[in-house]
């Protein structure tokens, strides 16, 4: 990114701990189905989500360090392919359909990183930001809404499932995702 190198850095460290811990529940998550409820979402639901977040979370933290360096063509091809999924999928079931919007626009966000990193040239950072003003304000919105919503949440979080990780830790882990990416593009 084109941030100062210390904020990329503790970017790159909180978005790899949030990614490599969706990783590990992924992993985790149980193969027996379990029952549905309104805060427990399906198995197969659940392991997407920690899927689309592991992706998410590495990728926003090998993006801070290693910026402009990767071509656009492998960027887009890491989260522009995610994001038709997730839309197509979106479309089609409607159960999970805010999840899987949510992690079509994630992956939408992060395509349109990667083009404007690489489009730019050097020197210029935000030349490329002004190419699509409009798309980069309404993703700051909707990031800035979501990691607030979500830490609004996290407030509401039994003091003992923080420690747990039943529902505090997951939560904690979108809100730091969250924060990066609106950090990742206030700083394009």
């Amino acid at each position: 990114m084109h941030g100062p190198t210390l904020v990329n850095w503790l970017l790159a460290l909180l978005t790899a701990t949030a990614g490599a811990y969706c990783l590990t529940r992924l992993r985790q998550s149980p193969c027996a189905p379990a029952t549905p409820g309104p805060h427990r979402p399906h198995p197969a639901l659940a392991r997407e989500s920690d899927a689309a977040e592991a992706l998410m979370g590495l990728g926003m933290a090998a993006m801070a360090v290693t910026g402009g360096t990767v071509p656009a063509a492998v960027w887009a091809c890491l989260f522009g392919l995610p994001a038709a999924v997730f839309l197509v999928a979106a479309l089609h079931t409607p159960s999970g359909r805010a999840h899987r919007l949510h992690h079509a626009v994630g992956a939408l966000a992060m395509t349109h990183l990667a083009l404007a990193m690489t489009l730019s040239p050097a020197g210029h950072h935000h030349a490329a930001a002004l190419g699509a003003p409009l798309l980069t304000g309404a993703l700051l919105l909707y990031f800035g809404g979501y990691a607030l919503w979500t830490g609004a949440r996290l407030l509401h979080t039994p003091a003992g499932t923080l420690a747990l990780g039943t529902t505090g830790l997951p939560r904690a882990c979108r809100l730091a995702m969250g924060i990066g990416m609106f950090a990742m593009l206030l700083t394009m």
